[in-house]
């Protein structure tokens, strides 16, 4: 284990912790300073909403702190299907199932669905999740070139007939850029495949109300596996998926790791139903993120850097992962939280900078940024 921590080191892919010390918002204390957080996935700054906080204070004099066992025998609470009720809703399904994260939905999801003889067509670029799930399944994995329909049709006819899934990401959460999921959709009717999307990053971001990739096709209904988390733009903490009944029942006797995980606490699930309402109430929000992404790609552009998004993910390319750490250090020296993403994150070589938005950053704040970014960059020789 050592040899290889220094092995990391030498490579400059060696991850060290970085302890924040108030609140997952716009700005948060780091090692006594105010910082500009421009990394987190709380694309609405939900974490620390005062209405939000008021009502889960609340909940947690009433309910407590844990659930106390699995979804199955004591953790179900009425809070638990208050949640999984205005998921469906809001995603426009006849039902949802609560996980407690993503990783354990899309580790839960996929083996369940997909047995023996079966064929998954993934992503390249899919999360690590979706990948474990894949892993973990004893169905046949086919990796197709990133969002590339052609090739994925092409890897779909090379195989006889089988029942199967076509899995990818919503938004992908490195690059920020969007499914194609018009064609995979229909793909996957035309060969008889079902269609899995995680909206982990499309939740809350885009659409014109933030309910993700299908509002964003105008294509609501169309995917027959919606799964996503609570933990980003919702702000709070889980996975789940919306289906049809059929698909959430099955999955409440098949995915082990809902069966055998202790339930989400109470409280947390109040917080994600509340967030949900919130965001239902407040769209504004939704269209402030989506005008301060395009605000900050102009931005970087005016200063020489080629940015573009369509979501909350701004990727800033670097390349070489020690420039990479090099120019991230230098942003927190400025006083802006931005991490360099390398390897295995990314493929090596091609580390970054990912900036992730949010819906209260002001303009002032996001030029100032790029203009950070760009004098960190050329300190660095880039």
């Amino acid at each position: 284990m050592e040899e290889e921590l220094r092995t990391l080191q030498e490579n400059h892919l060696y991850r060290r912790i970085k302890v924040i010390e108030s609140p997952q918002k716009s700005h948060v204390r780091y090692q006594g300073r105010d910082m500009l957080m421009l990394a987190s996935n709380s694309y609405l700054d939900l974490c620390d909403e005062e209405c939000i906080k008021t009502y889960v204070a609340d909940v947690l004099r009433e309910y407590g702190t844990g659930s106390g066992g699995s979804r199955l025998t004591t953790g179900t609470t009425v809070l638990h299907t208050k949640l999984e009720e205005r998921l469906a809703q809001f995603k426009g399904r006849e039902a949802a199932v609560v996980f407690n994260t993503g990783f354990a939905a899309n580790s839960g999801i996929i083996p369940a669905l997909c047995k023996k003889g079966d064929i998954i067509y993934s992503d390249e670029k899919n999360h690590a999740s979706i990948i474990d799930g894949c892993r973990q399944s004893a169905a046949e994995t086919v990796i197709y070139r990133h969002n590339d329909m052609e090739d994925l049709e092409k890897k779909i006819q090379e195989h006889p007939p089988k029942s199967g899934l076509i899995v990818s990401d919503g938004v992908f959460s490195m690059d920020g850029d969007i499914v194609n999921l018009p064609v995979l959709v229909k793909l996957a009717d035309t060969y008889g495949l079902l269609s899995m999307i995680d909206e982990a990053h499309a939740t809350g971001v885009i659409g014109d109300s933030g309910r993700g990739c299908e509002e964003y096709f105008h294509m609501e209904g169309k995917t027959d596996i919606l799964m996503g988390t609570l933990s980003k733009a919702i702000g709070a903490e889980g996975g789940y998926v919306c289906g049809p009944r059929v698909l959430t029942e099955y999955l409440k006797n098949k995915a082990r790791s809902y069966i055998f995980s202790t339930s989400p606490a109470p409280v947390t699930m109040a917080a994600a139903e509340r967030a949900l309402k919130l965001i239902e109430e407040e769209p504004w929000r939704v269209r402030r993120l989506q005008e301060n992404t395009r605000w900050f790609c102009e931005k970087l552009k005016e200063h020489g850097i080629s940015a573009s998004s369509e979501s909350a993910i701004v990727p800033i390319r670097i390349g070489d992962e020690e420039k990479a750490v090099r120019v991230s250090e230098r942003l927190m020296e400025f006083g802006y939280f931005i991490p360099a993403i390398r390897y295995p994150t990314v493929k090596k070589g091609e580390a970054m900078l990912r900036a992730a938005l949010m819906a209260t950053h002001t303009k002032e704040e996001l030029a100032a940024a790029a203009y950070a970014v760009s004098s960190a960059m050329n300190s660095c020789g880039l």
